[in-house]
């Protein structure tokens, strides 16, 4: 991981001290969307952070008390599906849930098969992920339904990812950064429950400048891979996500229809110089992108069967190094020319071809299978038929 460094001038100080204080006026005159979870704060948030300690413990025992208060809270009736929470680690924190029309256990096997990238319940929210798993035990998650019993022992699934993020609404600033993750497979009250723990290692990569080609829902983006924003007057930006924290619950709540409820705590800490710029409506609008793009994915009818985005996968995969590269430098090169015809980006900044060569297969595969979800849900794709028509042999 890079390790934050910070060069003070007189001159910087003077930018720095004034863009930092309208920042703050900015962020408080928005106003805030939160209610206090009510009462039962202190209980709910405290389950919570318990949860992100056992996550950080492999030796530690799982509180099954903190699991059920959690459990409870998602699907308990609440004045308001979004809500500030008590800091943790001095990150500010929120709540956030939503109803997704489709079966818990659809979810499960879109959501974990290791033939599905993460991308595609997360398009506009995640850039890549590569989760260091076994993939035996991470496809128990996706046999959900014969392995969460009634009254048996919760599944516990501990591992490491590296996820790359999307711009940022406001910043258009995107990070990597590497995570605990653990995976909690039960059965509460009969219901159908999976939640999931992270927790950020150390502080991320420096935050690089990105651009939202077009509309947030086309999730197309740019990535410069050149340090700082492309806001107005934050260029010079040094920033990273020092701390972040999440407990998403995922539990059935309907078989007639199908439905699941997702119920999110998280916490972030995020800014530069070791100041935090981070708010709780920022933390839902965040959560509220993710939501957005994930019901458009999972309760699209236009979403294809499990065994074709597989064989889809598996057929890009399984393409030379040299293919993979063409079809890629294609997707590169039109986020290019989109990014410059947005005016955030200069063309003299442009990234040459030749410095994608050493992007991991894995990231290739992940961002071109996001061009196929595309086409199938009905969506333009910036390569056309460039990739689709690869994979249209196997349909």
């Amino acid at each position: 991981m890079k390790q934050m460094t910070t060069k003070s001038t007189a001159g910087f100080q003077r930018l720095a001290i004034p863009l930092i204080i309208l920042l703050l006026a900015i962020f408080q005159l928005q106003p805030a969307l939160a209610l206090p979870i009510s009462d039962n704060s202190n209980a709910v948030a405290t389950a919570a952070m318990k949860l992100v300690q056992f996550g950080s413990d492999p030796k530690a025992r799982i509180d099954t008390l903190a699991v059920a208060t959690l459990v409870d809270y998602v699907l308990g009736a609440k004045p308001n599906k979004e809500t500030d929470l008590p800091s943790f680690h001095k990150a500010p924190g929120a709540y956030y849930e939503f109803d997704t029309r489709i079966s818990i256990s659809k979810f499960l096997q879109y959501s974990y098969s290791n033939q599905i990238p993460s991308v595609f319940t997360s398009p506009s929210s995640l850039r890549y992920s590569l989760c260091n798993i076994r993939q035996g035990k991470l496809q128990q998650l996706s046999n959900s339904g014969i392995l969460a019993l009634p009254d048996s022992k919760p599944t516990i699934i501990r591992g490491l990812q590296r996820d790359a993020i999307t711009p940022d609404l406001t910043t258009g600033v995107y990070y990597e950064y590497d995570l605990n993750r653990t995976f909690i497979l039960l059965n509460h009250k009969g219901r159908q429950t999976l939640i999931t723990v992270s927790q950020q290692i150390n502080i991320s990569d420096v935050g690089k400048k990105g651009v939202i080609l077009g509309n947030d829902e086309d999730w197309n983006y740019y990535y410069s891979d050149e340090p700082g924003s492309t806001k107005a007057f934050l260029g010079w930006v040094k920033s990273y996500i020092y701390d972040y924290f999440s407990v998403a619950v995922y539990v059935e709540t309907g078989s007639s229809p199908s439905m699941f409820r997702t119920g999110v705590f998280q916490w972030i800490r995020a800014g530069w110089s070791g100041v935090n710029f981070v708010q709780p409506k920022h933390i839902i609008r965040g959560i509220k992108r993710y939501a957005k793009s994930s019901k458009s994915v999972l309760e699209s009818p236009n979403l294809p069967a499990l065994n074709q985005i597989a064989s889809a996968y598996q057929q890009l995969s399984s393409l030379s190094r040299s293919d993979l590269l063409e079809k890629y430098m294609a997707l590169q090169q039109a986020r290019q020319s989109l990014a410059v015809q947005s005016g955030k980006i200069e063309t003299n900044k442009i990234k040459k071809q030749d410095s994608f060569a050493t992007t991991p297969k894995e990231q290739i595969v992940e961002e071109l299978m996001l061009e196929y979800l595309k086409v199938a849900l009905g969506k333009p794709s910036l390569l056309g038929n460039k990739v689709i028509h690869v994979l249209s042999k196997q349909e």
